[in-house]
């Protein structure tokens, strides 16, 4: 994971946020190759969701939200985090990261205090929660050890802490006038259900898709780009007829493992988590939880499919009526078929059940990075990194490169090149006139670049083989392999490789 965490600054992948003033913690802004990974997932993502169904719609609904919209949700009575403070020298953390992160011994003292085994960890996190105060004796008899001082701390009772940004909106402070940013983008579709089914027509099954910037107030965020407090989400709502919803259930789990795969994430690189009941969101009726194995933090979430069975919409629904928020839409639909929808067979109003596949652009991004990393040893002996990545995910898709910078026939010809390629649409085709052929060559090793295309002057008829005039040499990044190819047959040839 270091490795990789200095490829990315090095290469201009992932930079700190905020970095010439010191950075700013749970912030980081991508850098010209990291914008290009990262669209590349989102459009890799929206073209199989989207384009590749029948079934789909697409949405970007706005980050601010109103505070009744996270009020009925659920958000700002339970989106929270269990905290402790230690007092010697008033370090926040999460209790659960906190705890997780000792040694296995200290863990032991911890869930044998509260009367758990430290096999059953959300068990034992659990019982921390329940029990302030022994919670809190717990963790300073167990020895606890603060990771930033690393003393065994003194510790505070636990503590809710909601992990919403709440904003201002317009000129005047006060309770009525302030929204948050919101935690998830999933709200902003359930909020605009109604509309898309008026615009569209659509009818049951069918989802709306969305990708958008979302902020969790994380009390520890870390591990680089794992745990962040701005993130972007890769999410959907699809909508189905109670009763068929586990069914869909299925068939969202076996259609996201596949599309990682088709990212160069095996599946034999990720388990399925079902979660635990006492472990579920509020809403969530069943979710499974993708566990990727991340280098160094070995597997934590890189996505979520939940089962919201009909609670975002019953909400919603019951709450344009007043009758609070854990109501469900079950008599006199007629009457308040606000957010509801026909039946396929019966036609009358029904609140769907909804399934929520929700993955991270950054956590993606990571994953994605960790699987192409790779160091080689050559037959001479030198060692090579080299970022495999799919083609289609690749930030520089093909580099042109002049043997020498300082000869105008070479470079001119070579930029000819790189424009016409640039016109197949096949992504971001660099001109790489460095001048130094094989520093260029392990530079595209190590940002990813899948073929190296080389401008010579056998290319322009001004070397030994006059059979080689107006051909480029090609190289492939993970073979290594080099064969020469007609200019005028490159385009259908790049092509062919990259699409």
């Amino acid at each position: 994971m270091e490795e990789l965490v200095s490829l990315c600054k090095r290469r201009g992948f992932i930079f700190q946020g905020s970095e010439i003033y010191g950075g700013l913690q749970g912030f980081y802004d991508y850098g010209p190759l990291g914008v290009e990974l990262k669209n590349n997932i989102k459009a890799a993502w929206w073209r199989t969701n989207v384009y590749e169904r029948d079934d789909m719609e697409g949405l970007d609904a706005s980050i601010i939200m109103h505070r009744q919209v996270l009020r009925h949700s659920g958000h700002e009575a339970t989106f929270s985090d269990p905290m402790v403070d230690n007092k010697k020298n008033n370090k926040r953390y999460r209790l659960d990261h906190l705890v997780k992160d000792q040694k296995a011994d200290v863990i032991a003292k911890v869930a044998e205090a509260m009367g758990q085994s430290a096999e059953n960890f959300p068990a034992v996190v659990a019982a921390l929660n329940a029990n302030p105060a022994q919670a809190s004796q717990a963790l300073r008899d167990a020895g606890v050890r603060d990771p930033f001082s690393g003393e065994v701390g003194e510790w505070t009772e636990p503590k809710p802490f909601n992990m919403m940004f709440k904003t201002t909106i317009g000129p005047v402070a006060d309770d009525e006038s302030y929204g948050y940013l919101r935690p998830e983008t999933a709200q902003g579709i359930f909020t605009n259900f109604k509309n898309v089914v008026d615009s569209t027509s659509r009818r049951l099954p069918f989802g709306i898709a969305q990708i958008g910037k979302a902020f969790r107030n994380e009390i520890t965020p870390r591990n680089f780009i794992f745990r962040v407090r701005e993130l972007e989400q890769m999410e959907i709502e699809f909508f189905c007829t109670p009763g068929t919803d586990e069914e869909w259930h299925e068939h969202w789990l076996e259609r996201r493992l596949s599309w990682w795969e088709a990212q160069g994430v095996p599946r034999s690189k990720i388990e399925i988590l079902d979660v635990p009941k006492e472990d579920l969101a509020h809403y969530s009726k069943r979710t499974y939880d993708l566990m990727y194995d991340y280098p160094t933090l070995g597997h934590e979430e890189i996505e979520g499919i939940a089962n919201r069975s009909d609670y975002d919409l019953g909400s919603h629904t019951k709450n344009q009526s007043e009758l609070g928020l854990v109501a469900r839409v079950e008599e006199n639909l007629d009457s308040i078929a606000k957010l509801t929808i026909p039946h396929p067979e019966t036609n009358k109003p029904v609140v769907p059940f909804v399934i929520e596949p929700s993955a991270g652009v950054d956590r993606a991004m990571l994953a994605v990075l960790s699987e192409a990393f790779t160091k080689e040893t050559l037959e001479n002996g030198n060692e090579r990194i080299v970022l495999k990545l799919r083609p289609h995910l690749a930030p520089i898709k093909v580099a042109v490169i002049p043997l020498a910078r300082n000869k105008a026939e070479l470079v001119d010809l070579a930029r000819s090149i790189k424009n016409d390629l640039q016109k197949l649409g096949l992504g971001r085709i660099l001109l790489e006139d460095s001048g130094n052929i094989g520093k260029a060559y392990r530079r595209h090793d190590e940002v990813g670049t899948p073929y190296c295309v080389t401008v010579d002057f056998d290319t322009v008829g001004k070397g030994e083989d006059a059979s080689l005039t107006d051909t480029v040499t090609i190289r492939d990044r993970d073979t290594l392999a080099q064969e020469r190819v007609k200019i005028s047959e490159l385009s259908a040839y790049l092509q062919a490789k990259l699409r």
